[in-house]
């Protein structure tokens, strides 16, 4: 196991609905400091509230964006590792191609380069289960084929070949982690670019029917905030190098099933409304999607811990006391 005791650690993105609940799982280990790089384009500082009492935790002062090398070089200075969550996000990517090309693409050379001039021993970076597009086979191994078709994934993809050839170029350390559906608190619950959770959970409490595109048999792999976050802390424990590796649960949950759940934890006996898709949303939309989680397991050592129905009420319970929602 890699030993990070004493160690200095940078997060980009560390304000973010991920990044914050990685900076606490940091702070759970014997580290000697993280520093959060974030622009808030689309975190938050309350996020960090807590984390931000402990001495050990600090911000880096003077911003935080993937897009300013000298800046970002300036905050790799002294560090020995590095968690890098800095993204646009899916339907941003949709909208807004070109600077999600600065952001994602360009972006990411910029950490790459950056910990290869600051000799950081190892990257901890988010990629995407996006990269796989749609299933030819279930569960998704890391082998499946690239069947990704829209902006964001073709950036992740993109990263992950220059994480490859910086890996091989420089001796770069770096483990990619592709995520598969993540919900949980600090997820933006009320902005246009959300995901169906806090969608589902808005329309509830606004005392709207929860509307289901196409049938609701779309299946995809929930996984809760917190397992990855720690999922993050075992990469950069582990003794891994270089790798690619699921995030997930390995268990299949369609869209009927998370709206029913959902429903049942919130005690409503509402209808849901079933609608077609639009054209768009047809062409570029991924009706099944879990992956494997085996070789997270054996190689970095990671196993989520929180089932759906669990990971949910922690969500609920979150929006309860943020007044985002009477219960």
């Amino acid at each position: 196991m890699n030993n990070i005791k004493d160690a200095k650690v940078l997060v980009i993105g560390g304000a973010g609905f991920i990044g914050s609940f990685v900076v606490s799982e940091l702070l759970k280990e014997d580290v000697a400091e993280v520093v959060v790089y974030d622009n808030f384009a689309r975190g938050k500082k309350a996020y960090l509230e807590e984390q931000l009492k402990d001495p050990r935790c600090s911000m880096f002062p003077i911003g935080g964006d993937i897009r300013e090398v000298d800046i970002l070089n300036e905050a790799m200075k002294g560090k020995d590792y590095v968690v890098s969550l800095a993204a646009m996000w899916l339907l941003h990517c949709k909208d807004f191609p070109r600077t999600a090309f600065h952001v994602n693409i360009e972006g990411t050379f910029n950490v790459l380069e950056a910990c290869v001039k600051n000799n950081i021993k190892k990257l901890i970076w988010s990629s995407s289960a996006s990269v796989y597009g749609d299933a030819v086979e279930l569960p998704m191994t890391e082998s499946h084929p690239f069947n990704n078709k829209n902006f964001y994934g073709a950036s992740k993809i993109a990263g992950e070949a220059m994480a490859t050839a910086f890996n091989d170029r420089y001796g770069l350390e770096v483990i990619g982690l592709r995520y598969m559906n993540v919900y949980g608190p600090h997820q933006d619950q009320t902005a246009a670019y959300t995901g169906v959770v806090p969608i589902m959970l808005n329309k509830i409490e606004a005392n709207e029917s929860p509307v289901i595109n196409g049938d609701g048999s779309q299946a995809y792999d929930f996984i809760y905030v917190e397992d990855v976050a720690r999922c993050n802390v075992d990469a950069l424990k582990s003794d891994t190098k270089f790798g690619m590796y699921n995030v997930g649960t390995e268990v299949q949950t369609s869209i009927k099933q998370l709206c029913d759940t959902i429903l049942e934890l919130k005690n409503s006996d509402m209808e849901v409304i079933y609608k077609p898709y639009s054209e768009d949303d047809a062409r570029a939309l991924v009706q099944n999607r879990i992956g494997s989680r085996k070789k997270a397991e054996e190689e970095i050592g990671f196993r989520y811990k929180y089932e759906l129905k669990e990971g949910l009420q922690k969500l609920i319970d979150w929006r309860i006391e943020t007044g985002l929602d009477n219960g």
